[in-house]
């Protein structure tokens, strides 16, 4: 078996630990960029940090999940203002634009040159400026992946800024800093991560790095995420669940995805509804016919017994069928209050199109088998 793993340079875990960030950060750089939601309140942490070894900052927030025209006029804002690091501090459109921001402004050029699908996929030959990551939702792995999602306005598409030098210098978790997240939030980013430790674990490209990682992640967030949704002061759980999105950001990251990542891209740009809730609505759907799908085609495929083991850590019992897991999912779904894709707006008659942009996505060729497109059409038809 042949694979390779990657990741940040260095991870610190520390339950309040953010006021050290300071002294990591003179390690790196001077004078900071930072990039962060539209909730400012949520800064304070870090600003006293940085106030503590008295460093100054830029300030950029970025309004819901970044777009092109956001980075550019960052990145023109932080070489104006000769910054020399950039810190991401937020959930995963903060730190997806922060890595951009540092990568382009160390490259030349247009942000064009370099994204996939509507621009010039040029290689990015120079390493970014000095990043530091630091995530305040358990969802996306962000911190620790290599690429950048953000939405092209005019065409709707979300596409990536890919490249291994994407990675960071440091990743800074603090699971404290994700108490103040309202359960909605807590939810939508939590059901993001278990896709996440889902689809890598079941992936045609999983490797036993990621295997591992993802065992552990789904055995921590099955256990921690309604917890956490429940009582969001509950500090084990929220620690249980940063450790779960770090995890499958790691496994995302060396193994691929898969179907429900390749319709999130897609109907996140179109329709711009939460990812979390997107990846919630099609997971059990996508599992189902996965595992039909591997029944009738491909017997010897892995990814039937990796189903099955799915089902045996989420019920526990030795005995259960890889389909068990769905009854797990039905139970947590009900009590998180989730919602089919419907509520964003998607109707029948818009199915087609999304399959059609879907099919050939990144994370749809980690799908553990290629679906058809009926069997897509299902997965939609059921998600609603």
């Amino acid at each position: 078996m042949d694979f390779e793993f990657s990741t940040s340079n260095r991870i610190i875990f520390k339950t309040k630990g953010i006021l050290e960030l300071g002294n990591h950060a003179l390690k790196l750089g001077t004078y900071p960029f930072i990039v962060t939601g539209k909730n400012k309140n949520r800064l304070k942490p870090l600003l006293a940090a940085l106030k503590h070894v008295s460093m100054d900052y830029v300030l950029f927030s970025v309004e819901d999940e970044p777009d092109i025209n956001q980075i550019r006029e960052a990145v023109k804002l932080a070489l104006d203002s000769s910054c020399n690091m950039v810190i991401g501090f937020g959930g995963g459109s903060a730190l997806d634009s922060a890595k951009a921001i540092a990568i382009l402004m160390n490259n030349p050029g247009d942000i064009l040159d370099y994204l996939e699908i509507i621009g010039k996929n040029q290689e990015i030959k120079s390493p970014h400026l000095p990043l530091i990551l630091i995530p305040t939702t358990s969802g996306t792995g962000s911190e620790v992946t290599k690429n950048s999602v953000l939405t092209d306005t005019n065409t709707k598409i979300k596409v990536s800024l890919r490249s291994p030098m994407m990675l960071a210098d440091l990743v800074f978790i603090d699971p404290a800093l994700t108490v103040s997240m309202p359960p909605q939030i807590t939810s939508s980013t939590g059901l993001d991560a278990l896709t996440q430790v889902i689809e890598p674990f079941v992936s045609s490209y999983a490797n036993p790095i990621t295997d591992t990682f993802c065992r552990e992640g789904i055995k921590r967030i099955s256990s921690s995420l309604k917890k956490a949704y429940q009582n969001g002061n509950d500090i084990t759980a929220r620690e249980d669940m940063a450790l779960g999105s770090l995890f499958g950001g790691l496994a995302l990251a060396n193994s691929k995805l898969g179907a429900v990542h390749g319709f999130a891209g897609v109907i996140g740009g179109k329709f711009g509804a939460p990812h979390g809730f997107i990846c919630a609505a099609l997971l059990p759907n996508v599992i189902k016919v996965n595992i039909n799908a591997l029944k009738s085609r491909n017997l010897e495929s892995q990814a039937l017994s990796r189903y099955t083991e799915l089902s045996q850590i989420l019920l526990g019992k030795e005995n259960a069928l890889p389909e068990d897991c769905l009854i797990w999912l039905e139970e947590l779904y009900s009590a998180l209050k989730v919602e089919g894709l419907s509520k964003y707006g998607i109707t029948q008659d818009l199915l087609d199109e999304i399959i059609e942009k879907s099919a050939s996505s990144s994370s749809m060729k980690g799908n553990p088998i290629t679906l058809t497109y009926e069997e897509m059409k299902e997965i939609l038809v059921s998600s609603l």
